[in-house]
């Protein structure tokens, strides 16, 4: 037991451990320590299903939702001490937000990871769809970088990949780079080909173009369409107005950010993850650079934190700031988008003059940030949050309290706390389901624990909920950037470890040795001990974590990005259907995503 009288992470495990055995008796499990002290356990293929449905529904505090769900190509992968050999593993998180309340420490609680390992160039495992319905995208995208097969899976095809695309892109054997491919040529049949296999089949997805009563349209939104919010397609079944069915479809804005990372250095990969939610800036490299420190063993002084936690709340309001505008557009309110583009831009200033750049600075580094806060950034904060604070009391009066945003939104795509855990929902969608649970509450990380400031609820997660709650959000964050400005500790920018990458410049300059040791580390990468973390924060849109395995070299082995946006967009057959087109924009809308969040 930690001193204050919580539960430690070792403890948890220990109480996983005593609960599975008196369940399962001696079934194999095997238990693995990692960086980031999450239980982890090895479960037999033949058990998978038993246990997440133990976990689930029948343990104290279940762990109702599917976090994520990967996989490990580990063929080549040489540190892997006391785990069972495999060629393959796939890795199942859980949470439990009942479990990760009763813990308010920066440690793993409310976690689990279980692990499964398979052999063979086709490995196969049994679905867990049955046990979590939000499995379905999960699993296919295993399938589609990893060649996993999942018996049982209702539709197991690509969901990130064309359709017609060649290998598994994550298998250590597919290559990295596009030079090592043969030229690529776009003849007129190949191109014909393309365009065959991306016809929507209704029937290949349960779906009947008529009835005895009805006569189906089948009506395509996007990828190109403005409502759609990015490179996003949604296929709808439609009654008339009605939506009867729908088949969202991603993909289209895949980069391979994860096959990226096993490519670039530790320090070199900071600006890809700028990129992933492409609003989000700094907010993006803070679990990155936390997650490897944590491998590194580095922790930061308290300016780092506080530095960290102001420029992140930043671009929290510049995120939401673009919601609330565009989201007022989609139910017909075209003034407020131009006015929140006025203060996005005065945020970008004072995130300029902090940090050199706007939209994608890439400035938190391993160990620290890039520089010192200038001279006279107080000021422009200062003046920032005296601007903000009193037009978001007229944005209210002019939107949210707008009888006509009302009644276009409220009761619309609605659902409750259940249904929100079921499909992986996090953020301010599963707050407005009634839940409080926001991770700089409840396991505080970068010295949130040391700020004042409220986390906003309501009683179901609708249309107009979502964009209250994130209204809210704003003020919050303008509360938390105004306690930094006030008491911002002194001290250094970088941490004094012979990790942190690039190492404070006086260190670099003092003699040959440090030189050289600044020159490896940006031109090669530092070296991470090999082992395993993962590390979540409370980005954006919701939960936002990275999951690093080092093989003990200058490159990940392994890096798994798990976004919001992935799981938010799987759930919008279950939220929409019965509801009508109209209804749809506003739902899309107040989802609040990204594409570049969700194909990463």
């Amino acid at each position: 037991m930690a001193d204050d009288g919580a539960p430690t992470a070792a403890g948890l495990q220990h109480s996983i451990v005593r609960e599975l055995s008196r369940r399962f008796g001696d079934s194999g499990f095997v238990f693995q320590p990692t960086v980031d002290r999450v239980p982890t356990l090895w479960v037999q293929a033949g058990q998978l299903l038993e246990v997440l449905r133990y976990l689930r529904n029948e343990v104290e505090r279940p762990y109702r939702m599917l976090y994520d769900l990967t996989a490990i190509d580990e063929r080549v992968r040489k540190h892997r001490p006391g785990q069972p050999a495999s060629d393959f593993t796939v890795v199942y998180h859980l949470l439990s937000v009942d479990r990760a309340m009763a813990v308010p420490r920066e440690d793993a609680g409310g976690e689990i990871r279980l692990k499964v390992a398979l052999t063979g160039d086709k490995p196969e495992l049994p679905s867990c769809i049955p046990v979590f319905i939000n499995a379905n995208w999960y699993e296919r995208e295993v399938w589609d970088l990893f060649g996993i097969v999942f018996t049982g899976h209702p539709n197991l095809r690509r969901i990130l990949l064309p359709p017609r695309w060649e290998g598994h892109p994550l298998r250590k054997d597919y290559p990295a780079r596009a030079t090592e491919f043969d030229p690529f040529m776009l003849d007129q049949m190949r191109q014909d080909l393309d365009q065959e296999a991306l016809l929507f089949k209704p029937e290949e997805w349960g779906m009947k173009r008529g009835t005895e009563d009805a006569d189906y349209m089948f009506l395509n939104l996007g990828p190109n369409h403005p409502s759609a919010h990015g490179a996003f397609r949604i296929v709808l079944q439609l009654d008339g107005e009605e939506i009867v069915g729908c088949v969202p479809d991603i993909g289209y804005h895949h980069r391979g950010a994860e096959k990226m990372a096993e490519r670039q250095s530790w320090h070199t990969y900071i600006p890809y993850t700028d990129r992933i939610d492409y609003l989000g800036g700094v907010m993006n490299n803070l679990p990155y650079v936390m997650n490897v420190e944590k491998l590194a063993g580095i922790t930061v002084p308290d300016r780092v934190k506080t530095i960290r936690v102001m420029m992140s709340e930043f671009f929290r309001i510049t995120s939401h700031l673009l919601f609330y505008g565009t989201y007022a557009q989609d139910v017909g309110a075209m003034t407020p988008v131009f006015f929140m583009f006025v203060d996005r831009a005065k945020a970008y200033d004072v995130i300029e003059a902090v940090t050199g750049f706007r939209m994608h600075p890439a400035w938190f580094r391993i160990g620290g940030v890039a520089h010192d806060l200038p001279t006279g950034w107080e000021k422009k904060v200062r003046e920032f949050i005296d601007w903000l604070r009193p037009r978001m009391d007229q944005y209210e009066k002019a939107a949210l309290k707008n009888s006509i945003l009302i009644s276009r939104s409220k009761g619309v795509a609605a659902y409750g706390a259940a249904e929100a855990l079921d499909w992986g929902v996090t953020g301010p969608g599963l707050r407005a389901a009634g839940v409080n649970f926001d991770l700089r509450k409840a396991r505080p990380y970068s010295g949130y624990e040391n700020f004042e400031f409220e986390v906003p609820l309501a009683g179901v997660s609708d249309v107009y909920n979502r964009g209250v709650l994130r209204a809210e959000e704003i003020r919050q964050s303008l509360n938390i950037i105004e306690q930094c400005l006030n008491n911002m500790p002194a001290g250094p920018f970088k941490a004094d470890h012979p990790l942190t990458c690039p190492p404070p410049k006086e260190r670099a300059l003092h003699d040959i040795e440090t030189l050289i040791t600044h020159f490896l580390g940006v031109s090669w990468g530092p070296v991470m001990p090999h082992g395993e973390s993962s590390t979540m924060i409370e980005a954006t849109k919701g939960l936002n974590s990275y999951y690093s395995v080092s093989d003990g070299s200058t490159m990940a082995y392994r890096t798994r990005i798990r976004t919001p946006s992935f799981a938010h967009l799987q759930q919008i057959p279950a939220a929409i259907n019965g509801q009508m087109i109209a209804d749809l924009i506003a739902y899309i809308a107040s989802i609040d995503f990204v594409m570049a969040d969700v194909d990463r």
